[in-house]
């Protein structure tokens, strides 16, 4: 499955309506430690068909990070059936944003 970019125009669809684990990816373009985590964001999504994977730039969309309390970036936010699920900073592995998501 395909990254999808997430704004405040389709949060709704996208995460609420998912129909499956969400994995919400904070990040901006400057930043370095978002870097280092983007490849494994992209690996995950192209992988499982059984997860969404959205990214939020959050110099493009201040009241999605504002929501979350996102302070601190890269922040990885896990979403079940409308409910936040889970919530990590900082650049983590595979396995770890998997038990985040609560899925093996």
């Amino acid at each position: 499955m395909k990254v999808i970019k997430l704004t405040k125009d389709n949060f709704n669809e996208e995460v609420m309506k998912a129909g499956m684990p969400v994995l919400i990816d904070f990040y901006a373009d400057w930043c370095g430690p978002c870097r280092m985590l983007s490849p494994v964001i992209e690996e995950l999504a192209e992988e499982r068909d059984d997860i969404k994977v959205c990214k939020v730039n959050v110099d493009d969309e201040p009241e999605l990070a504002a929501t979350f309390e996102v302070s601190v970036i890269p922040t990885l936010a896990a979403m079940k059936d409308g409910a936040l699920i889970g919530k990590s900073t900082g650049v983590v592995g595979k396995q770890s944003i998997l038990g985040l998501l609560k899925i093996n």
